[in-house]
């Protein structure tokens, strides 16, 4: 990196392994920028070709800059902030317009960052969203005399996933959760209360450049993300196939659309959920990230459609539209997870083992020795492993998926809490 290189330069928050895979393979520089929270979790190496810094925090402003003051690096002219952080949204415009330069704009980041304001903004464009209260602190309820919706989803205003995500049905449920929440002193205090949506849940990734969506790849989650949560079942998803399910795109497409449109993305990727009740066809919005999904999104995308969306989010965040031709594989093409085993990991199957077994595309494996599991699922981010495969048929996927599951468990050993003897036997 030199004040004359004609490279692009772009300033990343978290090292997100393929957009630095991106960096590498198209030429661009990057300065990449990790947190304390990432590098303790096992943060992706940063490759020798792009400058690697430290902060305190990565979606925080103030660590940002001061990290790159400290290495020298805050007088580069950038040509782009960009980030897949969801945390870390706001920070990149916000840094973008101190560094005069491409980046999400800070009010457009703050509608999909704060689900009660994204509500209220596709609903002003007609959309059709579930009702939304605030609940300004969770930890003191006095105020709420009553349940303003039959059954609701009460999460973090502007959280991820679905840590801190609870299904309710009255007020005495809702006063639990706050109390829950007050006694392990969560920090995350404002809330969101909103009706219940029922139906199957499905996902629209892609990636839009000058306000206009250039690439949209449907999918659909075997259950709802919170009945995973609920019900302690292992999350799975699979794409849908432009061909054979057109309508759902007919009917999607129009909606995701005006969605994005109301929020003002404008280049960037997105991972947007909805409801479809297959009773009345009614599609209704759930929420939207200004950025690549998580789980095998990107491996799923890349499998069924050739489109690589780190690849995407680099480019679009640079103002160019990505060259990739979409080539769409006939198989239907889906990922689940492998969960684990209440209790602390002694041995588990590698990735190599998985990839091995017919069907599998792809696997990773998130749990090394020492990985601890409460007795109940928290949030649809725990899991020991994750598989993409490749089946003929959706049937032939959810076996496979269950044969997975099953040789899986046979050789994860782990030792149960509040025990010292191991439960299963490694193969």
């Amino acid at each position: 990196m030199t004040e004359n290189d004609p490279r692009p330069l772009v300033l990343l928050l978290g090292a997100a392994r393929y957009t630095l895979d991106a960096c590498v393979r198209l030429g661009v520089d990057a300065v990449v920028v990790t947190g304390a929270p990432e590098r303790d979790a096992g943060a992706v190496p940063v490759p020798a070709q792009l400058t690697a810094v430290h902060a305190d925090s990565q979606s925080d402003a103030e660590s940002v800059l001061a990290a790159l003051h400290r290495a020298g690096l805050a007088g580069l002219r950038y040509d782009a902030v960009v980030t897949t952080d969801e945390f870390a949204l706001v920070t990149a415009g916000l840094l973008a317009r101190h560094l005069g330069c491409r980046a999400i704009d800070p009010d457009t980041a703050v509608r999909f960052r704060d689900k009660e304001v994204q509500k209220r903004t596709v609903r002003a464009a007609g959309v059709p969203t579930a009702r939304t209260t605030v609940i300004e602190d969770v930890h003191d309820l006095t105020g709420l005399t009553a349940l303003p919706y039959p059954r609701a989803v009460v999460k973090p205003v502007a959280g991820a996933s679905t840590r801190l995500t609870a299904t309710v049905t009255d007020l005495a449920g809702l006063r639990a959760f706050g109390d829950r929440l007050r006694a392990g002193r969560s920090t995350e205090r404002t809330f969101l209360l909103e009706e219940f949506v029922s139906g199957e849940e499905w996902i629209a990734d892609g990636f839009v450049l000058d306000g206009e969506v250039r690439f949209l790849a449907l999918g659909a989650y075997g259950s709802p993300c919170l009945s995973v949560v609920d019900q302690d079942r292992p999350l799975w998803m699979r794409r849908i196939d432009p061909q054979r399910e057109a309508w759902r795109y007919a009917l999607a497409e129009p909606l995701v659309r005006r969605s994005l449109s109301a929020l003002g993305l404008t280049d960037g990727v997105f991972h947007m959920e909805l409801f479809h009740d297959p009773a009345d066809g009614r599609l209704v919005f759930s929420e939207c990230a200004a950025r690549r999904g998580g789980g095998l999104i990107h491996e799923e995308t890349l499998a069924k459609f050739g489109i690589d969306l780190g690849e995407a989010m680099l480019l679009c965040g640079l103002g160019r539209l990505p060259d990739r031709e979409v080539r769409t594989d006939p198989r239907v093409i889906g990922s689940s997870f492998l969960p684990g085993r209440p209790g602390t990991v002694v041995a588990c199957p590698s990735a190599g083992e998985l990839e091995a077994l017919p069907g599998v595309e792809y696997a990773r494996v998130e749990a090394a020795p020492g990985t601890s599991w409460s007795d109940s699922l928290a949030s649809t981010d725990q899991r020991a492993a994750q598989v993409l495969v490749a089946a003929e048929s959706e049937a032939a996927l959810l076996r496979r998926f269950d044969e997975l599951r099953r040789w899986f468990d046979d050789r994860l050993v782990t030792v149960p809490n509040g025990s010292a003897a191991p439960v299963g036997v490694p193969a």
